[in-house]
């Protein structure tokens, strides 16, 4: 069964930066493209970013230039640093393989960035 645990969120203020981490009690990690994904209040989950095995990178174009998306295979983590953050990105936040995710989703990892 796959499980993926999020965390790393919070509050910051607008400008500020955070450290997602998704840790994987299986290998899907290692073997499959994995990406971050959001969903705001009252919106669809979308696409943030997302890796391939070979270390090629894929962001959303509101995310470009201000995260950074990574990954760990010895230690079966996938990371997502938020810099410059905005109050437009204030959502749960949630890993999974990319860039078509598998049918269950994590709790997330809230993030709320304040003005």
């Amino acid at each position: 069964q796959v499980r993926l645990v999020e965390s790393g969120g919070g509050l910051v203020q607008a400008g500020g930066s955070l450290r997602l981490s998704c840790a994987d009690s299986g290998s899907i990690v290692n073997f499959f493209a994995m990406g971050w994904y959001r969903q705001a209040p009252g919106k669809s989950r979308e696409s943030v970013a997302g890796i391939y095995p070979g270390g090629s990178t894929n962001y959303a174009d509101s995310v470009k230039g201000r995260f950074t998306i990574s990954r760990d295979n010895a230690n079966h983590t996938v990371y997502l640093q938020m810099n410059s953050l905005k109050p437009e990105d204030t959502a749960v936040y949630y890993c999974n393989t990319f860039p078509t995710p598998f049918n269950s989703w994590g709790q997330g990892t809230q993030v709320t960035v304040s003005s």
